[in-house]
């Protein structure tokens, strides 16, 4: 994957309150950055079962 970029912004929500879910196209895990103003988090996307969401490539 060189020159690919690692991360993809698969879904963005929101204006002042944003939520974006972004992959990581090296490990297909799914994460949810949440900022609001100058704050931010970020945090992995559990399923049912406690396990990392895993997106494919499309």
């Amino acid at each position: 994957m060189k020159g690919d970029k690692r991360f993809e912004v698969v879904s963005t929500q929101g204006a002042i309150e944003s939520y974006r879910v972004i992959v990581d196209k090296e490990t297909w895990v799914n994460y949810l950055y949440v900022s609001n103003g100058t704050s931010g988090g970020l945090t992995v996307l559990l399923n049912s079962e406690g396990k990392p969401i895993i997106t494919k490539d499309k």
